[in-house]
């Protein structure tokens, strides 16, 4: 329903007021979870969402090789998986690396074994790292789809014990709220995206939408206070459409099951534009 919601609040038109074509090529059909039975609770849903992820990361490898910029919605961030492993694969093909920044409230580091929920939303990252299942780390071929050394996360406030240890064994940029806070947004995402473009050729922006306060965008899955506000979140979009080096965009966790009048998806869609160059003046 993610999807749905972001195009009925207008995606599309935005986008293309801003002077770009779109594409909408249109969803990936998955099953709902009333189809389907949980064969381990500590990866749940795992052979659905491996399904759905190896088509996502066909969609992703095919899009941008045809020199377009793709743009991916979603519900949960399991999705970026396949995003970010459709992205790795063409990468490779090309003899070229992918940097990856990461908006959210939650490091998504979690594997099976140390995820308090097995939900799998809360694994994304460490599975692009190598981390977790073969049905996951496999797909788009080989194992590690991105370097450590050019991950960023920006806006995190809601750490596992085991998020927090697989990210000082692995060295990836944290940027917490606290961050934000004491040194600004500009500080931050200029460490940000130092780290992200460094040795890098591809930037793919993957935009959780329960990095801002839930006062904001109330219509996400695991809401926690104290995230970024209005002004925040725009910022940091503007902040990398100036930089110029986005080649991919992802925006997830827009659930209209828990929003308040579509509230959530409608910020998705301003966000949206502002990473794609809208200004005040």
């Amino acid at each position: 329903m993610g999807p749905s919601a972001i195009r009925i609040a207008g995606v599309a038109g935005r986008l293309t007021e801003l002077g770009h074509r779109v594409v909408d090529d249109g969803d990936v059909v998955i099953k709902n979870m009333e189809e389907l039975k949980v064969v381990d609770e500590r990866a749940r849903y795992l052979p659905e969402i491996a399904r759905a992820s190896a088509i996502i990361a066909r969609k992703v490898e095919r899009i941008i090789a045809l020199g377009h910029f793709p743009l991916v919605l979603g519900g949960d961030h399991s999705i970026a998986i396949g995003t970010v492993s459709g992205l790795a694969a063409f990468a490779h093909t090309q003899g070229k690396k992918l940097g990856v920044l990461w908006v959210d409230a939650h490091g998504d580091i979690n594997t099976p074994e140390t995820s308090p929920s097995g939900n799998i939303h809360g694994m994304p990252l460490a599975t692009l790292l190598g981390y977790g299942p073969s049905e996951l780390t496999s797909i788009g071929g080989g194992s590690a789809k991105i370097d450590a050394g050019n991950v960023a996360l920006v806006g995190i406030r809601s750490l596992d014990s085991g998020e927090k240890k697989r990210l000082k064994e692995t060295g990836v940029q944290v940027h917490t709220m606290s961050d934000i806070d004491r040194h600004g947004v500009h500080r931050v995402m200029k460490k940000a995206l130092a780290r992200v473009t460094d040795g890098t050729d591809f930037v793919h922006v993957s935009l959780d939408l329960d990095a801002v306060d839930p006062a904001v965008t109330p219509g996400v899955g695991t809401p926690v206070k104290g995230g970024l506000d209005y002004r925040e979140a725009h910022l940091i979009m503007e902040v990398i459409a100036d930089a110029g080096v986005m080649t991919s965009l992802e925006i997830v966790e827009v659930n209209p099951i828990l929003d308040e009048g579509n509230k959530s998806a409608e910020f998705a869609v301003e966000l949206v534009q502002s990473a794609f160059g809208k200004k005040i003046l």
